[in-house]
Formats: structure tokens, sequence, C-alpha cells
């Protein structure tokens, strides 16, 4: 069946990411018909199943050539940046997605007319911040409310979901080593199922949110690193040593590995780590957060069994040990 034609247009750069497409399937299931502007549009065919016969249709965008990104606005009644790197490489730099990037969305969008615009960033963006990651974010923030100033901000922590980096990297690791490793440990996270963030982002769309309004997107529970890892292992079935790394240590680490063409650790990611990455009370007070906009986040403990299953010593077939 045939979408109708009469359905709002939203542009969503970065759809075909983890979290991209995710927002992509919440805005589906919506009723919006959905422009995935990525840099290749080969790539996100993928996305195609989730929405009806012309729902949703991939175009090519790159947030370093203005040009690109004009095209990808032509008729859109709405926006979403989703486009995030943790890890610069090449001409792919924070400076040039995160900050830059995020202002010439919003100032295409300004002059085209789109006021709709919701744009993700994280908890932790800081114009002071240590880490560079941090400060790029901040600067992609003001740079989207300088040129639309009725945007809406939505930070996330931590995000875990089926093809999330952090709890598929370290399960993989489980599987191979006797000893996982942690940057200090102690840092406090709040864990942000994926869907529930994708439910934010279209809440926001629909005018759910304040204009100009910056949420902090947390899950239920606030967990340590160390925690978060021991959930884990608890899902796959794996006892493994945790060892905690001091943050110089780590830092040196990450200088050699630097070095590596993919980085499996940065010094800008160990900074990070440095700092807890929890809502804010000021957003709580405000009511910008998950609980304000009536959405019951997810835990760990009942999305991790979902996908983490293929860590398991016999995969699926094998059930967690209870105590």
């Amino acid at each position: 069946m045939a979408v109708s034609q009469n359905s709002k247009l939203v542009t969503v750069f970065g759809g075909s990411g983890f979290v991209g497409r995710h927002v992509v399937r919440a805005l589906v299931a919506r009723g919006w018909r959905v422009r995935v502007a990525v840099r290749r549009p080969d790539l996100a065919f993928f996305l195609q199943p989730i929405g009806a016969v012309g729902q949703i249709h991939a175009v090519q965008a790159n947030l370093r050539y203005p040009e690109s990104i004009e095209r990808a606005l032509v008729g859109a009644d709405a926006v979403v940046n989703s486009v995030g790197i943790l890890v610069p490489s090449g001409k792919q730099t924070f400076e040039a997605l995160v900050a830059e990037g995020a202002k010439q969305i919003a100032e295409a969008a300004a002059r085209a007319g789109i006021t709709n615009v919701a744009h993700i960033s994280a908890i932790g963006a800081d114009a002071e911040s240590a880490a560079g990651y941090g400060r790029a974010k901040a600067a992609g923030e003001a740079g989207v409310l300088a040129a639309v100033p009725g945007a809406t901000i939505l930070r996330p922590s931590i995000v875990f979901g089926p093809e999330d980096d952090f709890f598929n990297r370290f399960a993989s690791m489980a599987t191979m080593s006797p000893v996982i490793p942690l940057i200090g440990g102690g840092t406090k996270f709040q864990p942000v199922f994926v869907g529930d963030v994708a439910e934010a982002v279209a809440m926001a769309l629909e005018g759910k949110t304040e204009p100009g309004g910056v949420y902090e997107l947390g899950g239920p529970e606030v967990k340590t690193f160390r925690e978060c890892i021991e959930v884990m292992l608890e899902v796959i079935d794996r006892k493994r040593a945790i060892v905690s790394l001091p943050l110089r240590i780590a830092s040196m680490q990450a200088w050699l590995l630097e070095k590596l063409p993919k980085p499996m650790l940065t010094r800008d990611q160990v900074r990070m780590l440095a700092r807890d990455n929890v809502v804010s009370e000021e957003a709580k007070a405000a009511g910008r957060t998950l609980e304000g906009l009536g959405i019951e986040g997810r835990t760990l403990e009942a999305i991790l069994p979902t996908y983490l299953t293929r860590f398991r010593p016999r995969g699926q077939f094998n059930m967690p040990r209870t105590a």
C-alpha cells in the first residue's frame, strides 16, 4: 500500500546510523514520509521495508558540502540531525561534522523556512569540556539554536540497543579475553534505550517539547561503568575479571592506539570518561527528561537479553545461570 502523499515530509540526516535508523522507524510509525540524507544512499536501502511503498527515500548528502544539505531539505516540513561520530577520521572531524555540520543543517533549514528541527546532541556537551567531543557538541547546539531558536536539543546519555558500539564491543571482548579492562570504573552512566531516544525525537517534531528546549535523556537507572559491565556479563553468562585502569595509564595506551587506522580508544574518549554522564538536576526540575515527556524508559536488564544472546557460550540456546 502506497503512503498518502498528504503526509508531511521529514529529512533525517544520518538516518542510516545507529540512532538514526530508530528515529526513522519511530517517524514512519507516525505516518511521516522520511527522506534519509546520508553520504552513501546505496547503504541505506535496508530501511525501506520499515515503511510503506514510497514512504522512505534515501538521498546523498555530505555535511561538508552545504549545497548537498540544501538539496536534501527541498520540500521538507521538518528536520532531524542524528549525525555523530566518536572517533575522527580524515576529513570527518568533530569540527566539520559535529559542530559546523550541525550549524550548516540549521542554517539551511532556516533559509528554507523550516522551523521544526530536532537536533541530537549528547550529555557532556560543554564549551569548557576537556574533550574535543564535548566542545564540538556544545558548538553544534549553539549553531542550531542561533539559526533556529525554536529547535529542540536532545542530549542522551550512553545509548544502548541492537547496533550499539558499547555493549556489543565489551560482549565480544568477553568471548575472547579473561579480563575486561575499565577506564576508571566509577564513572556514572544513565544508559538510555535507543528506541526511547527515537520516541523523544518523534515527540519533538509533534510539538510536544518546549521550543528551544534542551532535553537530557537518561534511562531509569544510574549505573557505574563497572555495574554496566557486570550486567552485560550476567546476560551473556560469562565470568570475567574486571580490571580498572587509572586514567593516566589509559591515556598513555590511547595515545598508542590512536596510531592505528581504527583505534579502539582515543585520548579524547578517556577525557570524556573522567566525567559522569547522567541527567542533571536542572533538567529534572524543568521536566526536560524522558519522564517529563511521558516516556517510560526501558532498563538494561529488559533489553540487553534481546540482542546479546549470540555472545553466550551456546548462543540463544544457553540460558543465564540463576542464583
